[in-house]
């Protein structure tokens, strides 16, 4: 009588490519020995694969043949763990003559195969089986009712070779999962190639292979520098190497180091927050200098420039370091004076 009342029908997301023909049996086996009432009526079973940490569906289809309205209570029992499954309804009533859609989630760990919890001796379990049932009370009679439909639950690696064999060979899960220890021990090193540009720039590379790229550029390595500015240096190293001895590639070497602004939307040299000016003469001219204004005698410093640091925040200008820079940037003939405004 029951089968004319309610009526169940199961439709997986995601199917297997393989099932192993013992582990099929198995679902039903297991669950044979539970305990249901006389009015009970078992439906045909269904396969879902689980790809952890990806979600996985079962759509639980239920109509209502009868003529009258059913209160429905869906549950889901099996050897795996509860928390792996959700059950979604779109309510608890099933008018007479009519359809309801209930979804159960299936979402494994992320790192299931990493760190499964295992007694000594045993294997890891990939297959698990389990009954929905679906308890329902008929209103005006109160007659309690349940349905149940078996469910085979395959946890199984994502795996990327088989999809290259022929249809014959996918159809052997064993198959896929001996090709997936290949898969394990090469795939790093195929997904390592087709990003190997990123190992090579200095913004995204392993911080394990920073010293590698400094090294690579003839850069020293300061410990006192953060991660970050560390990278931002020696990605510019090449830069600064182009405009040594210029007064751009002093400005961006002391940028680099202090975070001072460029400020190269700013046209006057004296207000930028790096400033750095030469100091120009033509020397003593017959006819064209005046004594005491545009003209020394003796004493004189050519080729020397001033550079006057305006920082934006207490201690983010170090003296002595932005001394060791100019020295080491400046052509050897050159002469400097250092302004670090308060």
């Amino acid at each position: 009588m029951s089968s004319q009342i309610l009526h169940l029908q199961l439709t997986s997301m995601q199917l297997p490519n393989a099932i192993q023909t013992s582990a099929v049996g198995k679902g039903a086996d297991d669950f044979s020995q539970i305990a249901l009432s006389s009015q009970t009526t078992v439906r045909a079973g269904c396969d879902l694969v689980v790809h952890p940490p990806e979600p996985s569906e079962i759509v639980l289809q239920l109509e209502n043949l009868g003529s009258r309205m059913l209160r429905l209570n869906v549950r889901v029992e099996g050897n795996f763990p509860a928390e792996w499954c959700r059950i979604g309804m779109e309510g608890y009533e099933l008018a007479p003559r009519s359809r309801m859609d209930v979804v159960l989630y299936f979402q494994l760990p992320a790192d299931f195969f990493e760190t499964p919890a295992l007694v000594a001796g045993q294997s890891l379990v990939l297959d698990y089986h389990s009954r929905i049932h679906v308890n329902y009370t008929e209103e005006g009679t109160g007659r309690q009712l349940v349905e149940t439909a078996g469910l085979n639950l395959y946890v199984r690696p994502r795996s990327l070779y088989p999809k290259f064999l022929p249809a014959v060979y996918r159809e052997v899960d064993f198959i896929g999962r001996f090709l997936k220890i290949f898969e394990q021990a090469f795939e790093p090193s195929v997904q390592t190639l087709d990003v190997f540009w990123a190992y090579l720039d200095p913004m995204t590379a392993p911080q394990t292979l920073l010293p590698f790229l400094a090294h690579w550029v003839a850069w020293p390595v300061d410990r006192r520098w953060t991660i970050e500015r560390q990278r931002y240096l020696i990605r510019s190293a090449v830069e600064l190497y182009r405009w040594r001895g210029t007064r751009r590639g002093l400005r961006l070497y002391i940028h680099l180091y202090t975070d001072l602004p460029l400020d190269e939307h700013v046209t006057r040299e004296v207000d930028k927050h790096i400033c750095i000016e030469e100091i120009r003469g033509e020397g003593f001219v017959l006819g064209n200098t005046r004594l005491g204004e545009d003209a020394m005698i003796g004493g004189g410093r050519p080729y020397h420039f001033i550079v006057r640091l305006r920082p934006q925040r207490p201690n983010q200008v170090d003296e002595q370091l932005v001394r060791h820079i100019i020295e080491q940037e400046k052509p050897a003939f050159c002469t400097y004076e250092l302004y670090v405004d308060s």
